[in-house]
C-alpha cells in the first residue's frame, strides 16, 4: 500500500532544505533542520514554507536566531547568519513551491464536504431510530 501524498516526502521542493544539516551537535552527530526545528518547538514544513515565501535575506534574518539557540558546535557566534544564508539557498524560489496535500479548499469542496457530514449524519440517526423500535 503507497502512502497518499499529502504523506509522501518523496517529492517536496522543501526536502533540499528540511533534510540539509545545520551542523553538528556537540556530540558530533550532524542536526538537520527538521530535527532543529522540531526542537525548538516549531513545524519544520510551515517554516519552511514561510521562509520560502520570503527573499532570501529576510529569511536568513529570521532563521538566524533559531539556529543562535541550537546546540551546535560553531567556532564563532557570528557564523549563525553564515550558516542561515547555506540553508535559504536550499529553499525553492518563491511562487514554486508546492506542498504535498496542501491545498486550497473551494467552494466546491466545501459543499461535498457538507453534503457528505449531512449524509452521514442522516445515516446515523436512522440507524439510531431504527435500534429503538
Amino acid at each position: 500500500m503507497t502512502l497518499p501524498a499529502r504523506f509522501s516526502l518523496l517529492h517536496s521542493d522543501l526536502n533540499d532544505f528540511l533534510f540539509a544539516s545545520v551542523g553538528d551537535e556537540q556530540n558530533g552527530m550532524p542536526l538537520s533542520v527538521i530535527s532543529a526545528l522540531t526542537r525548538l518547538d516549531v513545524d519544520p514544513w510551515e517554516e519552511a514554507a514561510r521562509l520560502a515565501a520570503l527573499p532570501k535575506a529576510v529569511a536568513a534574518e529570521a532563521l538566524a536566531p533559531m539556529i543562535a539557540r541550537l546546540p551546535i558546535g560553531r567556532p564563532q557566534p557570528s557564523d549563525n547568519l553564515a550558516i542561515t544564508q547555506r540553508l535559504v539557498e536550499l529553499l525553492p524560489v518563491s511562487g514554486q513551491l508546492a506542498l504535498p496535500g496542501r491545498k486550497l479548499v473551494g467552494a466546491k469542496d466545501k459543499r461535498y464536504f457538507q453534503a457528505v457530514m449531512l449524509l452521514a449524519c442522516l445515516a446515523l440517526g436512522a440507524a439510531v431510530l431504527s435500534s429503538m423500535l
